[in-house]
């Protein structure tokens, strides 16, 4: 008898919570849905393309939305003699620059396994101009030829570096591209993405703006009960289990991903108890168990700036410095940011990613008010333990050079116990 034993008396399907597990349908999206299909239809018609940018909170459709979209888009117009289409997805996490989603989208359309172009040369990501990498780019798509969508996932994360959202829309008419219709699909968790852009990019993208709010408990549940049903045998939960779930959620972020994660969880911790049927208290349980693991991951989940932001604020933790106020911080910001050769954000938004950080958890924000003297402002102090910040900053191979640095400032100070 092997130490391994399988068991199958929780489970029926465990993949269909997986996070990848695509579903046939969209659940509680129908109008969000409805408004990309009409920014989609003039693909089919063979009009005038406009961009589309999808905006939303992690975990409120907007990727599974985007690629079920896609997929009835590239379904429906092979009906069409006169419809030449083609989609690539780009995704833009580790993405900073222009540059660098430059070369990714190249690398994508040169993947065999887009079926775009023939398997080719992947291109460097250093060594090339910036013209030299936008040059490819548009032989290549010029290559593929006919309107080829094109999908930024996590689009925010480039910043004010947005030469590329300028040339791309542009390039047909200014005589780049002869073959090729691009059209921009921008993926960002960030309402206010689109702030950090320069008015010329604003001008030039032409974009349909479509909002995907955070689910409410009615509707989680009604996203969760079909997974739950194909992913456990009859009988297993106990009662309100998916209701709750999806209530637990519903509260703090409003995110499908959690409600589904929780669920999981639960499963998991059933079948590690070795009970029989997954009850309330493991629910509770996968709830505490999650929000240890969502500190990490709202880290991790950060864009580029918002990294910055939060490595500025451990800079001061590091020193004892804390809580430290907005505009002292935010000068520090502007040093880091040029120390990992990013590009710098007005204060405005430096104070909304310390909101979002705030509502992840990741950050305690005071208000001060001192009067006459120096008014009212706001200090702000990390709520997690700066080990863990800067292991989480540290894995980001941007941000080694100046966590090293921090770590050797907290070590001075006695700030790592």
């Amino acid at each position: 008898m092997g130490i391994f034993e399988r068991r199958d008396d929780i489970f029926d399907d465990a993949m269909v919570l997986d996070e990848e597990w695509q579903p046939q349908e969209i659940r509680k999206r129908k109008d969000e849905l409805e408004l990309y299909r009409q920014a989609l239809q003039p693909v089919v018609d063979n009009r005038p393309l406009n961009n589309i940018f999808i905006y939303g909170k992690t975990g409120t459709g907007k990727s599974a939305g985007t690629r079920y979209m896609l997929e009835h888009l590239e379904s429906d117009a092979m009906q069409y003699d006169d419809v030449e289409l083609s989609t690539v997805w780009v995704g833009c996490e580790n993405l900073s620059t222009s540059y660098q989603v430059a070369v990714a989208l190249v690398n994508a359309l040169r993947d065999s396994r887009t079926g775009l172009l023939p398997e080719r040369e992947k291109m460097s990501a250093t060594g090339y101009s910036q013209q030299a990498v936008f040059d490819r780019l548009y032989d290549d798509l010029d290559d593929v030829g006919g309107t080829i969508v094109i999908v930024f996932d996590e689009i925010d994360n480039i910043g004010q570096s947005d030469d590329l959202l300028y040339g791309l829309p542009r390039a047909r008419a200014n005589g780049y591209l002869e073959e090729a219709r691009p059209m921009v699909i921008g993926i960002s968790n960030e309402f206010n993405f689109k702030d950090d852009l320069s008015p010329k990019v604003k001008d030039t993208l032409c974009e349909e703006e479509i909002l995907f709010p955070p689910y409410n408990a009615d509707e989680l549940t009604s996203i969760l009960e079909p997974r739950a049903e194909k992913a456990f045998q009859d009988n297993v939960l106990e009662g309100d289990v998916v209701r709750l779930c999806s209530a637990l959620a519903a509260q703090d972020s409003g995110s499908a991903r959690q409600a589904i994660r929780l669920l999981s969880l639960a499963g998991k911790t059933a079948v590690n108890n070795r009970d029989e049927q997954v009850a309330p208290k493991h629910v509770h349980h996968a709830k505490k168990e999650l929000a240890q693991s969502q500190v990490v991951e709202g880290m991790e989940q950060l864009t580029t700036q918002g990294h910055a932001v939060l490595v500025t604020l451990a800079y001061y933790s590091a020193k004892g410095e804390t809580p430290v106020r907005t505009r002292d911080l935010y000068q520090q910001y502007r040093n880091i940011a040029d120390e990992v050769a990013s590009n710098t954000i007005v204060e405005r938004r430096v104070r909304a990613h310390l909101s979002d950080m705030s509502m992840l958890g990741l950050v305690n924000t005071y208000g001060r008010n001192e009067g006459m003297k120096d008014g009212r402002y706001k200090e702000h102090e990390l709520t997690v333990a700066l080990e863990t910040v800067l292991d989480v900053l540290g894995s980001k191979e941007r941000f080694q050079g100046v966590v090293e640095r921090i770590r050797r400032v907290a070590a001075k100070n006695n700030q790592l116990n």
